[in-house]
């Protein structure tokens, strides 16, 4: 046992020191990019690192030169992991449109432009060019809205569900809010609606049934407490069968002839009506303001295909009451939020120009025969990478995702991938893992890549990194 002690003391000894390291010259090009600190911290941990293994008896070589070869590289790899960014580019081969995950709306190019002119300096914000006094952050976002869906104002903050609890905290604090069982609906991550309803101080009134709710139900419902009606779109699911709602017009009639105010939550927030193109109908902004409805929210990224954000939309009276509400700068959003949407929203002036210049409508319009070409392309081309995996093209489908267009699923055609000398879960890990990250879908032991959620050169990352991972011995 001394000896195995004296063994180890020897081989520390061959432990390179912090500032011996330091003098890599690869090490002065880290310095310059991310400072002096970050490198001796990683140095430190490579050499701890080394250390440990060598003392559980790990197997690395005892050689001095392997050991200083073993830390050198292991900073580097430390180093450069520290270097890039965690929030970066990725591939989403899923066919999933809206992937939470993946960051949701692949943001219009005019959003990417404008944000990249016009904030890399300083930005006009919240400052009147006219008077050069305070002025709205919202003001632009407001017209744009205001133009688009009829609404006599307008505001954003940070998601629908903080447009939901501001809206409910202004309008029915303490007071009464009368929802359809239908539609308690719960979103990602339990985020529930009585839930949010009870963080913002107004009270649940429960009416009808799961599958049926009638008008009696809520006029039978009303009392001097009653605040307004809530009519949630149950935009992540579906009630199908023997069920019905009533519909918002009747819904603003009973809340009007009460003298209450009548809340529409349409969850994606349809710009355009998706109906035209086959797809069920889909509440939009316009129709909500249309048929009455005093305040309305949505979220300003699913079906608008903007960056996250929270839309209200209504009579000029309320809005400025949520703008005054104690809670509206906790909830405010920024001017990256802000650029994003004002370029998105003006796409939306002329509805063509949206289809196309909109990656998130892009994608859900796309032509299945378009999509099955592409995956036959890419079948072919995967095909002359290796022998040690199966592939083909197979019928499938892609899911607008992130609780929009329920139940609706969009024709595709997938590129499978069955490997032979590895599970589907190593491969779609090892290919998470690639320098540009690509997601796929697993399903039946195969690896799944979806064209309909492919952008420009994305085809070309999925073919590098399945020759580099099948190049290698498996």
């Amino acid at each position: 046992m001394a000896n195995d002690n004296k063994f180890d003391e020897n081989v520390l000894q061959k432990l390179p020191s912090v500032d011996t390291l330091l003098k890599e010259p690869e090490f002065d090009s880290f310095i310059i990019i991310i400072g002096r600190e970050v490198v001796v911290d990683s140095i430190r941990v490579a050499i701890d690192h080394v250390r440990q293994s060598l003392l559980s008896a790990a197997s690395i070589e005892a050689d001095e030169k392997e050991i200083y070869k073993n830390i050198f590289e292991t900073a580097k790899k430390t180093i450069t992991a520290a270097m890039k960014p965690y929030f970066r580019k990725v591939v989403n081969a899923t066919g999933i449109i809206l992937h939470t995950g993946l960051g949701r709306a692949v943001l219009p190019a005019r959003a990417i432009k404008q944000i990249h002119e016009e904030l890399s300096g300083y930005s006009l914000l919240q400052l009147s060019a006219e008077t050069g006094k305070r002025s709205k952050r919202d003001e632009c976002i407001e017209q744009l809205l205001s133009q688009l869906t009829g609404a006599e104002a307008a505001t954003v903050v940070n998601n629908n569900a903080a447009a939901t609890s501001i809206v409910l905290n202004t309008i029915a604090k303490n007071k009464e809010v009368i929802v359809s069982r239908g539609q308690l609906v719960e979103i990602g991550g339990s985020f529930r609606l009585p839930d949010v309803m009870a963080f913002s101080g107004a009270k649940l009134v429960e009416v009808g049934t799961t599958n049926k709710t009638h008008a009696k139900d809520y006029t039978n419902a009303i009392t001097e407490n009653t605040a307004a009606i809530l009519r949630v779109h149950p935009s992540n699911y579906k009630i199908q069968g023997f069920s019905s709602e009533v519909p918002l017009d009747e819904l603003v009639e009973i809340a009007h002839s009460n003298n209450l105010i009548m809340m529409d939550d349409v969850g994606a927030g349809a710009l355009i009506d998706f109906s035209q193109f086959g797809f069920e109908p889909e509440p939009t902004l316009a129709d909500s303001i249309r048929k009455g409805a005093d305040i309305v929210t949505s979220s300003a990224d699913k079906l608008i295909g903007a960056s996250q954000g929270g839309i209200i939309l209504g009579k000029t009276k309320l809005i400025e009451a949520v703008r005054k509400n104690q809670f509206a700068r906790i909830v405010r959003v920024g001017k990256l939020t802000l650029a994003a949407l004002e370029a998105t929203l003006k796409l939306f002036l002329d509805e063509a120009v949206a289809l196309r210049e909109v990656p998130t409508l892009q994608m859900l319009m796309r032509k299945a025969s378009e999509i099955a070409k592409e995956a036959d392309d890419l079948v072919q081309k995967m095909k002359t990478i290796s022998a040690d995996f199966e592939i083909s093209a197979i019928s499938g489908f892609s899911q607008m995702g992130s609780g929009s267009l329920p139940t609706q699923n969009l024709v595709t055609t997938l590129a499978a991938v069955k490997p032979k000398k590895i599970s589907s879960e190593v491969l779609a890990q090892q290919l998470r893992q690639y320098t540009t990250p690509v997601f796929a879908r697993i399903q039946n032991d195969q690896v799944l890549f979806d064209p309909r959620t492919l952008l420009n050169g994305d085809k070309e990352i999925i073919l590098k990194a399945m020759t580099e991972i099948f190049s290698k011995e498996l």
